[in-house]
């Protein structure tokens, strides 16, 4: 069975803040680091999976946060610290859609 949008949007998030750490290590270092490249392909193989609504959401998201898409947990949103709507909690987990926060915009996903 394939992935989720949310799954798939997850992953590129962890696969596009491993480059951003690595180009700030590569200036500090002042040399270039082993497997950005295979970083690099893997975030061009993940965006050809993703539908470019998500993408596209994702990439204005990510020029406000650091971290666009977060978890939900005991119905607070971890990027704002908001308490969500109570029909937030039981839709977002048996859906399928992408929620975002109310309060701060940023994608949500839940965890178990």
């Amino acid at each position: 069975m394939g992935r989720s949008q949310i799954e798939l949007l997850v992953i590129y998030q962890d696969i596009h803040l491993m480059l951003q750490d690595t180009e700030k290590e590569e200036a500090n270092i002042g040399f270039s680091m082993e497997g950005k490249e295979k970083l690099l392909q893997a975030k061009k193989e993940m965006e050809k999976n993703i539908d470019i609504r998500f993408l596209s959401a994702y990439k204005r998201l990510a020029t406000r946060f650091k971290h666009p898409i977060v978890p939900v947990q005991d119905g607070t949103c971890l990027g704002c610290f908001a308490k969500l709507p109570t029909s937030f909690s039981a839709r977002g987990r048996a859906d399928q859609t992408i929620f975002t926060c109310e309060q701060c915009g940023r994608m949500l996903y839940w965890v178990e």
